[in-house]
């Protein structure tokens, strides 16, 4: 009987889960204009998934307290961890829904005296850098109200929003205010200083952050008539839209606790015991799953530096690829109404390339 074996039949039924999370969107209109049902969707399935198998035939060898179960405690985490993004996004939009016009004249006059690639540089590489103090979630809505005033047609406007999401992803790392995933690493599993990461990985995403700034400059096209119909809906935005948007990001972040937790099983008994080449890969499913939650249950004192640096940096940069792989991600396609299909027509080959360039980087050169 399938139930004879746990551990293969519960492996086997998330990843079904993941598949179906990974494709879903792409595949069904329906899943695609409604990602934050299917997914909380998915991650309820998924919790649901390990407390029947793991209820009906203990798995051995592994201890209790790593797998998911439902239990008041993982719906109070479910309801409690996304309140703060949630916030942040709300209160962030109301003050940008005033604030709009003004913001809008302060960047035209700075478009008036600076060339517009090279403001495109200075956004990307800015919020990119200072992601890691005022946060990833206000760098993400400083992004997309930037970049609503810069008049840009959609394909430019989705391909830069897409490349300065990569670069907040990797800034928001360096200091653990930035994101829950350096949180996570510093406070709770490496017990390190404030600066830890920035000098752990800092020599890597630095510089990347700097090179994403150049590429965004490659990206900018002509100011035309296809933006006219963008901005049009953004000046019909309301209050009610506001409210609505932070609501989604509620659900959307309370469905990547429900898919994190999940998810548990597999990354207890197969990933994190990974070598630092396969996981570095193997960590490109944080493009659809939560990286804090992946961070939380792979990294220990106990690695070496290698080790650290190889999982962080394929969790930060995987991160970029999808739009539930990060918060940044989130709030901007939800904002701006960019499409799975359309973020990841750009975000997995860009996101492939980086990935082999760190790569080279960690493993060939070894710097």
């Amino acid at each position: 009987m399938i139930l004879e074996n746990p551990d293969m039949t519960l492996s086997a039924g998330l990843f079904v889960i993941f598949l179906i999370v990974l494709l879903g969107p792409f595949l069904v209109k329906k899943i695609e204009h409604n990602l934050e049902v299917f997914l909380f969707s998915m991650g309820v399935l998924a919790v649901t998934l390990d407390t029947f198998l793991l209820d009906v035939i203990p798995s051995p060898g592994v201890a209790e307290e790593t797998l998911p179960n439902w239990n008041l405690v993982l719906v109070e985490k479910a309801i409690i961890d996304p309140i703060e993004i949630t916030l942040a996004v709300l209160v962030a939009g109301l003050i940008f829904y005033y604030g709009r016009s003004r913001l809008k004249s302060i960047t035209d006059s700075i478009l008036a005296r600076v060339p517009l690639k090279v403001f495109v540089f200075l956004v990307v590489v800015v919020l990119g850098l200072l992601s890691s103090v005022i946060t990833a979630i206000i760098a993400s809505l400083f992004l997309v109200e930037m970049i609503n005033a810069m008049k840009l047609d959609r394909k430019t406007t989705i391909n830069l929003v897409i490349i300065a999401c990569f670069a907040i992803g990797l800034g928001a790392a360096l200091t653990p205010i930035g994101e829950p995933l350096s949180t996570i690493v510093i406070k709770t599993k490496l017990q390190e200083n404030f600066w830890y990461l920035l000098i752990q990985i800092g020599k890597y995403i630095i510089p990347g952050i700097i090179a994403l700034g150049v590429l965004s400059m490659f990206f900018i096209g002509q100011k035309g008539k296809a933006r006219e119909t963008l901005a049009a809906e953004e000046e019909k935005e309301t209050l009610k839209d506001v409210g609505i948007r932070a609501f989604k990001v509620y659900i959307f972040v309370m469905a990547l606790v429900f898919l994190g937790i999940g998810f548990t099983p597999i990354i207890e008994w197969y990933i994190k015991f990974l070598g630092p080449q396969v996981l570095y890969w193997v960590n490109t499913v944080s493009a659809i799953l939560d990286n804090a939650t992946l961070a939380s249950a792979e990294i220990t004192k106990t690695m070496e530096t290698l080790q650290i640096n190889s999982a962080l940096m394929g969790l930060l940069i995987a991160g970029g690829m999808l739009i539930p792989g990060n918060i940044p991600n989130i709030i901007s396609a939800n904002k701006l109404r960019i499409t799975s299909k359309e973020w990841a027509k750009l975000g997995v080959p860009l996101g492939a390339v980086i990935m082999v360039v760190y790569f080279i980087v960690l493993f060939v050169l070894r710097v």
